[in-house]
């Protein structure tokens, strides 16, 4: 097992498309960035082409994976579209790979290459972006304070605030941070107001 800390997980800033004709079949991926499940339902729903002979797709969402070989031999379609996302190091991620087949077979191999192959070519040339988890929270914070408090928080990387009410003290703030930070964030905001203030953070779901 390699020690050191695990690189970063990436997902796609945008939908993309990869093309390959292999044999005669013609082969055309559909891949982009799902923050569910839902989210996953519907892209696939979305990018299957009805003129196609098959839609076959896969998507992972941390632990959680579906694929599916929509009438191709079991295993030839769906889990090696699964293995290009993973291959990847990808997450949050749907690929749709539509097949139009040309008259020649292309065998159980032939199926896993091309299925996997043109999932991975769309894939290698998406545009991606690191996926950071973040936390959110409610900051209660003086008049006094708010001004300062939004200026040094707002300018951290990752962090972002928005005011949802006022007091007649100050303002009630809603806030996110990247997970790895939010012990950061608690210490400058206490240094900030003298620990007047502090973020109560959610607990994660």
């Amino acid at each position: 097992m390699l020690d050191g800390p695990m690189p970063p997980r990436l997902t796609l800033v945008e939908r993309a498309t990869g093309r390959q004709e292999i044999r005669k079949s013609r082969f055309i991926a559909v891949a982009g960035p799902v923050a569910d499940e839902a989210a996953a339902k519907d892209f696939i729903a979305a990018q299957s082409d009805p003129s196609a002979g098959h839609n076959c797709w896969a998507w992972r969402l941390g632990q959680n994976y579906r694929f599916n070989d929509d009438g191709e031999p079991g295993g030839t379609a769906g889990k090696p579209i699964l293995a290009a996302i993973d291959g990847q190091g990808l997450d949050r991620v749907a690929v749709v790979v539509s097949r139009w087949f040309g008259g020649v077979l292309l065998g159980s191999g032939g199926l896993i290459r091309a299925y996997g192959g043109t999932a991975a070519l769309c894939l290698r040339d998406a545009a991606k972006v690191a996926l950071i988890e973040t936390v959110s929270g409610t900051l209660t914070c003086g008049f006094s304070d708010l001004a300062l408090v939004q200026a040094r928080l707002g300018a951290l990387p990752g962090v972002q605030m928005e005011v949802q009410s006022f007091t007649d003290s100050g303002a009630i703030l809603s806030v996110s941070a990247p997970t790895s930070d939010a012990g950061g964030v608690d210490r400058l905001l206490a240094d900030l107001t003298s620990g007047r203030s502090a973020i109560r953070w959610d607990d994660p779901a």
